[in-house]
């Protein structure tokens, strides 16, 4: 009788495995990764019981960008700060959740290349329902001369220098996808041995696929170019490369991350009330921008490249569409 041999390799054996491919590497950006991976799990871990203990629900406060915010957003907040903080890999930080950014300033953080950006609890508004969530996150290399504290400038640069980006999924099962310049690849949490194992290597989103990713509630209030191309998704048949579907689940990494397998565009357009879009560039725009242009899509503001786009302040926000090549050159055709 033959045995099915199956080898699975871990989120630690991999980062450590990539950095045998490069002799001369510090080893920080891998540690930056299983640092964030470590967090993850602990904010998996009561996103699984939120409706058992008293975390769910508003903390009574409202975040800079005027929402209110979640006792478990405050809780995931928490745990990525603490565990970068207190590691050895990682300058400072900045949040969707705090007001400005956070320098460690003690020597091994100062000594560290490495600046980290998040969206500690994405969809947080889909909690109390029980719909997935996740954590979103970009590295960038600092500007600032290491072994001093870094500031303003180390954080905000255009979405092109990231050298890695990532996102969790709090979902049926718990996923950990990243990607650098040599690709994105999936982990999926194994409760088991609690670790994640790869289970999705070298993804590539597909050319085309058949979902379109928007909310219709707000249809009359987007621009022309938009409803130009919203008509043509509903209109697609056999004959022209069709039938488009709707999916839109209202958290956004969940929509992403749909179509980053399954092939498909995602828009969140401004609208008359908000032109300049509800996303924010530096924590959900930009991340989901690097991971889905070395995956083979592409990411735009509805004018320029998303990843080209020079921040100006830290809680920026962006109109955002973004997804599978022939489809995103289907929306610029539009556009």
């Amino acid at each position: 009788m033959s045995t099915i041999k199956r080898q699975v390799m871990t989120l630690d054996e991999f980062t450590i495995q990539q950095l045998r491919d490069f002799p001369h590497a510090t080893g920080e950006l891998s540690g930056l990764l299983r640092d964030m991976g470590r967090a993850a799990k602990r904010v998996n871990v009561e996103v699984n019981k939120a409706g058992l203990v008293d975390i769910l629900g508003d903390a009574g406060a409202v975040n800079v960008q005027g929402e209110d915010v979640k006792k478990l957003d405050i809780f995931a907040n928490n745990q990525f700060q603490g565990v970068l903080q207190h590691g050895i890999s990682c300058a400072g930080i900045a949040s969707e959740e705090l007001d400005d950014i956070v320098a460690f300033e003690d020597n091994v953080s100062c000594g560290s290349k490495y600046i980290c950006m998040f969206d500690p609890l994405d969809g947080s508004g889909n909690i109390d329902v029980n719909v997935s969530i996740g954590t979103i996150f970009s590295v960038y290399r600092r500007v600032t001369p290491v072994g001093s504290p870094v500031t303003l400038e180390d954080f905000l640069q255009p979405g092109r220098k990231q050298v890695a980006a990532g996102y969790m999924v709090y979902g049926s099962s718990t996923m950990l996808v990243y990607g650098t310049r040599r690709g994105v690849n999936g982990f999926t949490l194994d409760p088991s041995i609690g670790e994640f194992c790869l289970s999705h290597p070298n993804i590539k989103t597909p050319e085309f696929g058949n979902i379109y990713s928007v909310n219709h509630g707000n249809f009359f209030q987007y621009a022309t170019g938009v409803q130009k191309y919203i008509d043509l998704c509903q209109r697609k048949n056999k004959d022209n490369g069709g039938p488009y579907t709707q999916r839109y689940i209202g958290s956004m990494v969940a929509d992403v991350h749909r179509n980053l397998i399954k092939g498909g565009i995602f828009m969140y357009p401004g609208t008359t009330a908000k032109p300049k879009g509800k996303l924010r560039l530096l924590y959900e725009c930009n991340p989901f921008a690097f991971i889905l242009e070395v995956a083979g899509g592409k990411a735009t503001n509805g004018i320029e490249r998303i990843l080209d786009i020079q921040p100006t302040e830290l809680h920026q926000r962006s109109p955002l569409f973004i997804g599978s090549r022939g489809m995103m050159e289907e929306l610029e055709s539009c556009l």
